[in-house]
């Protein structure tokens, strides 16, 4: 079984920054992708930032310049590192893997973290 556990979350003034961790535990045979996402209060669940097995990383036009996305191999833990953080970056933030659990499986599967609250005051 595949878990997904994050943390770095936390509370910074506007400016700041924060790093946020995904570790990931249990049996993994491949991974398609990985990401991160939010959720403002209210608000609908949104795409932040994604990398592949290439080191490929793409974001949302928000964070452009500000966040960056990668990944330890060797640790199978994923980061965001957010710079310049502002308050409309407030929310909680899950991380997400489609990955194959083993060999014999034929599909891919989503996993999620639990979430970590990033509170950005003015």
């Amino acid at each position: 079984q595949v878990q997904l556990v994050e943390s770095g979350g936390g509370l910074v003034q506007a400016g700041g920054s924060l790093r946020l961790s995904c570790a990931a535990s249990g049996s993994i045979f491949s991974i398609n992708t990985m990401g991160w996402y939010r959720q403002a209060p209210g608000k609908q669940r949104e795409l932040v930032a994604t990398i592949t097995t290439s080191d490929t990383a793409n974001y949302a036009d928000s964070v452009k310049g500000r966040f960056t996305v990668s990944r330890d191999n060797a640790k199978n833990t994923m980061y965001l590192q957010m710079n310049s953080l502002k308050p409309e970056d407030t929310a909680v933030y899950y991380c997400n893997w489609n990955a194959r659990p083993n060999r014999d499986s034929a599909k891919y599967y989503d996993y999620w973290g639990q979430g970590a609250q990033v509170t950005v005051s003015s």
